[in-house]
């Protein structure tokens, strides 16, 4: 191809880019430049001129096309020194303007900036006790008695002593502060009050939020009660807040009195008594005198909540910047107090003067850097010139163009959001498996950035391997570079793997050192690959994990890793993601695949992106409407504070769409409803189009419920029983629908059977292997669930994608390898290939098979496994006979517990009963047989029988987690978004992401001429743990082994994917067993004598 550069840098930059260019293409004049070069080539131009880029940096690439047409690929650089197609203006005018955009915008910045300046300059006054000081010369792992935010809170309250804002602000801007009158109040209230002492009670409103900030920038107040208690003032919770809520540490009584008199014992004196802390006080002190009439109105609009929310990022990162610094040794102090020590040398470290104070600039420069985290002036980095998101789409992906037809009339029709990202924005994307929804996403993203051309998003999803295969998708669809594209996951084990496959085809201890908020923001790896830029934001992290993650243009990442940014409890690992969602839209993909307490924690991911003024879309085929109705009401709760804060209408924009239609509307905030009739009206409208619609396709899967036997008494006979109706299942439903291999004239088939739980899984799978089946039928089985090697489940995995991805039709599987393997030595006519598997199956796993017989759980999961029943083809001629079997009952509900069966997976719950748990009364089995699809998922009923509707009940369970809007207690979805309890830790408490039992990792590693279970200490060195937790390895017998579908060698993958020859030390393949060797027990929180587990290298690990 020929190109064109075209430079329009200054200063220094033009030499640095002449430098470039020149090695690459002739200079055919001063500042232009052509060759000939190969698209690879061309990359690597642009990747050497983004490394040397600067804000005086402009070039611009022209493809030369033909002899009249030339088409811009990119521009590196300072985009406003051309145009959208690339041209150079032929003049320019300037005028001065006084104050950038965002400096009008930010109101209340002035406050923000004074309050973290104040808050850090008082947030460490506990630590001048004599305890404090003296753990931290012994460097001894000690808890304090009363930690020492709260003692400095404590400092807080009685210097202000009752007084009003403007009088205790004014005595501060006057330099009155007494050391000894402070210390004696502090001691006298503490004596008088024990442990009842309450330091937010009855102070003036600046205090408060002073206080709020120093009892809260290391972790939140907690106490493990008040469920279901409203909270609709916030003084109902100043009132109550004690030592009790988190602050003290009994673990020995018989010291705590002794060392608790320590911690209100000053002999070294205060902070106060050092003359440049009082200097950086009385300053600070005039200052927020000043923003009193601010933080009256902030009050008084209710914007506090996010003002606060601002306030205590910039303090916390302030916080974590200058505790990693290393002492100041030019600093000059009268006080012998120290704030830290060293974490590896234990040596004492910064000066409690030197460090309030360095914190203090350090947060006052982090508030005034928070408009530049909006990334509204260019100084974090976006995708541009992303040539397949401009290319029209073909064939059934046409509606992603009317999508963003739509979005963009709309754009245009409202007034100002031109040339701003911060505009409401709620969508809902429910076009079907298939139809491109990841691809649409990323051309609405583009067409809702502010110029319409560029992309800077947060891609979120459920699980590690949507991730990858997301982060792929976008780099060979969309064609966006490691430079664009950062893809996290948190397991570099798991990336190297999946980067392998795609080839072949890291407060006991900080607290001990007084340097809590050395802590490391992010802990895992991340894919990306660029020159940060130079720009002020780049100097407040230090680390370069954390500036990739902050500065990659388009995230895609597990939802897990943002979701710190308000489920964290203490510590500062909420700070990163809250900084990158300040630039950054979110799409949350497969929403739905999460349900109970996790939709109430993604609920408070999405209040928070709204309150920062960012767009939202959620997107999925089979979203029911309370999940749609309730993130619309979070969002819109957040959009409105960030409205009222910035000035901005508080109407919301919202959009509908999926393969048949687009609707976009905005929801006007009028009364109390908050647009939710509105919202409500135009979600049922869609809704009804997309049924409607869906009803005339040609069904691709029709089930029927296979009945179950009751008969039997024992457990065993019934499990039997159980497993001999899922081999019936099997039996029939391939030979309805086998295809025919071409080669051997044999009838194959390859079918799912899903079971809900992990040990049934591997129970079932041992029993296909070793029943009887009839003579002309050969079965080859395996097991897929989570408990297995990391290594192992990996090749696995491969191997599955390689068969099951069925798009050049039935015969393409037939021709893997492995698969013609097998029918080659089977000499029955009859083939099936059975994967027995756990839910793992049901989501982020793009497998087509032929058949699948299923355990039920929850409406949501036939659905979601329907999905995996002829995925990638179009039956020919339409299926006349059901290709999904139901079983009329689960295995839980065969043994009839008398407690839920439908749970763990699953909706029902003691709260949530069945009256029924035959399948025949929960689903309408007549339905179902002509067409299995989401109708009863995404329509929800006017009248609702949740005892006797498995859909039915799904809606009522996430009705009463997302929009039971008259529960207001702190575990529920409404009391975070009108209550108060956003102030503490208490609907984390409640509400936990994930929240799952106790697990302990552990590693498969050589060891005496075997394989054996290991631990790593914490120098990464592997401890035998084998006996320990009763782990016993078990071999399968020669039936079982000769019809496994896949089997896999533990040591040969391991010396594969590292290159290990057969002769090196077993050291070598040590250490690389401790990275692909993993695997998590679930110990359920118990001691591991108390437990026995099974081990097979083909059937993975369950417990005994």
């Amino acid at each position: 191809m020929m190109v064109t550069f075209v430079a329009q840098c200054e200063k220094k930059s033009l030499n640095k880019t002449r430098r470039v260019l020149d090695a690459f293409a002739n200079r055919i004049g001063d500042r232009t430049w052509q060759t000939v070069i190969t698209n690879d080539g061309l990359q690597v131009v642009k990747k050497l001129l983004r490394k040397t880029a600067s804000k005086n940096t402009a070039v611009a690439c022209h493809w030369i096309r033909s002899r009249s047409r030339s088409e811009l690929i990119w521009i590196v650089g300072n985009r406003e020194r051309f145009n959208s197609q690339g041209i150079v203006p032929v003049n320019t005018t300037r005028k001065t303007i006084m104050n950038t955009q965002w400096e009008n915008d930010w109101h209340y910045l002035p406050l923000i900036k004074s309050l973290a300046a104040m808050a850090a300059l008082f947030h460490d006054w506990g630590k001048a006790s004599e305890f404090f000081q003296s753990k931290l010369k012994t460097s001894k792992i000690i808890a304090d008695p009363l930690r020492h935010e709260w003692i400095s809170a404590l400092f807080l309250n009685a210097y202000v002593n009752g007084e009003t804002d403007e009088q205790w602000l004014s005595r501060l801007a006057k330099g009155e502060i007494e050391t000894e009158t402070l210390k004696k109040q502090v001691s006298v209230q503490h004596q008088k009050q024990q442990d009842k002492n309450k330091p937010l009670n009855k102070l003036p409103q600046m205090a408060t939020l002073l206080n709020c900030l120093l009892l809260s920038h290391h972790r939140l107040p907690i106490l493990k009660s008040h469920a279901g208690t409203p909270l609709p003032e916030p003084e109902l919770l100043f009132q109550n807040i004690t030592q009790k809520w988190g602050y003290e540490n009994k673990f020995d009584k018989n010291t705590f009195k002794h060392d608790l008199k320590r911690c209100f014992d000053y002999p070294q004196g205060l902070p106060c008594d050092s003359e440049i802390w009082l200097k950086a006080a009385r300053k600070q002190a005039q200052k927020l005198h000043d923003c009193l009439p601010l933080l009256s109105q902030s009050i008084n609009d209710g914007t506090w909540r996010l003002l606060l929310h601002h306030t205590r990022l910039a303090l916390m990162l302030g916080d974590h910047c200058y505790s990693s610094q290393e002492a100041d040794n030019k600093w000059q102090t009268t006080l012998d107090l120290y704030a830290n020590s060293d974490r590896k040398t234990k040596k004492l470290k910064q000066k409690l003067d030197e460090h309030l104070i360095g914190v203090s600039r350090q947060a006052l420069r982090n508030a005034h850097l928070l408009p530049a985290f909006e990334g509204e002036h260019k100084e974090l980095q976006r995708a541009y010139d992303v040539k397949a998101l401009k290319r029209k789409s073909q064939g059934r992906f046409c509606w992603q163009d009317t999508a963003v037809s739509k979005i963009k009339h709309w754009k245009s029709s409202q007034d100002k959001l031109e040339t701003s990202s911060h505009f409401s924005f709620f969508a809902v994307n429910m076009a079907s498996t298939g139809t491109g929804k990841t691809f649409a996403n990323a051309k609405i993203m583009r067409t809702l950035s502010a110029d319409g051309e560029s992309l800077r998003y947060i891609l979120a999803l459920g699980l590690r391997t949507l991730t990858l295969q997301t982060g792929d998708e976008y780099r060979q669809r969309i064609k966006l570079g490691n430079d664009e594209l950062a893809v996290l996951i948190g397991s570099r084990a798991v990336m190297d793997l999946h980067n392998k496959n795609k080839q072949e085809q890291t407060e006991e201890a900080q607290t001990a050192t007084g340097s809590e908020s050395e802590e490391y923001l992010l802990d895992n790896e991340i894919d990306f690959h660029t020159e940060i830029p130079e720009t002020e934001l780049k100097t407040v992290l230090t680390r370069e994990k954390d500036r990739k993650f902050l500065f990659a243009p388009v995230l895609s990442c597990t939802i897990d890793h943002l979701m710190a940014a308000t489920e964290s409890k203490r510590g500062g690992r909420y700070i990163l993601p809250t900084l990158r969602l300040m630039s950054s839209d979110l799409v949350i993909d497969e929403i739905d695949d999460f349900d109970g307490n996790d939709l109430i924690a993604i609920g408070r991911l999405i209040h928070l992106a709204g309150m920062l003024g960012r767009k939202v879309m959620i997107s999925s085929a089979t979203i029911p409407p309370d999940i749609a109705e309730g993130y619309y009401n979070t969002y819109q709760a957040g959009w409105a504070l960030f409205a009222q804060m910035r000035q901005r209408n508080a109407s919301v924009g919202c959009a509908w769409m999926d393969e048949f239609t687009t609707q976009v509307h905005s929801i006007q905030i009028t009364g109390d409803d908050h647009g939710l009739n509105d919202y409500q009206k135009h979600h049922q409208k869609f809704i009804d189009k997309r049924t409607s619609e869906l009803e005339k396709q040609t069904p691709k899967r029709k089930a029927d419920i296979i009945a179950c036997s009751m008969d039997n008494e024992d457990e065993e006979s019934i499990r039997k029983q159980f497993y001999a109706t899922i081999q019936t299942a099997i039996l029939e439903k391939h030979q309805q629908h086998y295809q025919t291999d071409e080669q051997s004239g044999k009838c194959v088939s390859f079918g799912l059977v899903r079971i809900a739980n992990i040990n049934p899984c591997v129970a079932l799978t041992r029993y296909l292997l070793n029943t009887q089946w009839p003579q002309d039928v050969e079965i080859r089985a395996m097991a897929y669930h989570s408990q297995q090697i990391l290594i192992m489940r990996n090749a696995q995995e491969k191997h599955l994608d390689a068969v099951l991805k069925r798009q050049q039709g039935s015969q393409a599987a037939f021709e893997q390898k492995h698969i013609r393997q097998h029918l080659q030595s089977i000499t029955a006519p009859q083939v099936i290939f059975i994967l027995v598997a756990t839910p793992v199956e049901e989501v982020g796993r793009d497998h087509d098979f032929d058949w699948a017989v299923v355990e039920p759980s929850s409406y949501r999961s036939f659905v979601q496994l329907a999905g995996r029943v002829l995925r990638h083809r179009e039956p020919e001629p339409p299926i006349q006979t059901a290709n999904i079997a139901l079983l009329q009952y689960n295995l839980k509900g065969l043994l009839n517990t008398g407690k839920p069966v439908f749970c763990h997976p699953g909706y029902e719950s003691n709260n949530n009963p069945l009256d029924t748990h035959d399948l025949k009364q929960l689903i309408n089995a007549g339905a179902i047989s002509q067409c299995l699809d989401a109708k009863p998922r995404i329509n929800k009923a006017s009248t609702l029988n949740p005892r006797h509707n498995l859909a039915d009940l799904e809606h009522v369970a996430i009705h009463q987690c997302l929009t039971n809007y008259e529960q207001q207690g702190p575990e529920s979805m409404q009391g975070w978004l009108t209550g108060y309890w956003w102030l503490t830790a208490i609907p984390q408490y409640y509400v936990q992401f994930r929240k799952s039992e106790p697990q302990q990792l552990m590693y498969l590693v050589p060891a005496d001429d075997d394989w054996k279970f290991a631990e790593k200490d914490t120098f990464g060195k592997s401890l035998i743990k084998e006996c320990s937790y009763n782990i016993k390895h078990e071999e399968l017998n020669t039936q079982e082994s000769q019809r496994l579908w896949l089997t896999r060698d533990y040591e040969t993958l391991l010396r594969n994917y590292s290159g290990i020859r057969e002769a090196e030390a077993e050291d070598a393949l040590k250490q690389v067993a401790l990275i692909y060797g993993e695997i998590s027990l679930p110990t359920y929180g118990n001691d591991p004598g108390d437990m026995a587990f099974s081990y097979s290298s083909q059937l993975g690990l369950i417990r005994v």
